[in-house]
């Protein structure tokens, strides 16, 4: 496709709207388009001021851990039965 062609596509698709629309209501249709591109180009702006407000800092001097202290594994206990005497003989 050359750059010729290219033109004469844009006065084609311009004719189509101006036929489908009308003249009267292309100036209102313009200015709707244009309220909402300024509606859309506010709505990103305040987007990206508040992912910039949300933004965690990076500046924080990282936190010193305490040192290890070495703790002897804690004891486990016997498997409760079902008895509610804390006898763990079996019946018979």
């Amino acid at each position: 496709m050359s750059l010729a062609n290219l033109g004469s596509h844009w006065w084609v698709i311009l004719i189509i709207v101006v036929l489908l629309f009308g003249a009267p209501k292309l100036p209102a249709l313009a200015k709707s388009m244009g309220q909402s591109m300024r509606i859309f180009k506010n709505e990103i702006k305040t987007g990206k001021e508040e992912d910039a407000a949300a933004a965690p800092v990076q500046n924080v001097a990282p936190v010193q851990n305490a040192p290890v202290q070495n703790v002897a594994p804690a004891q486990t206990s016997a498997p409760a039965s079902a008895d509610s005497t804390g006898d763990n003989t079996a019946k018979s």
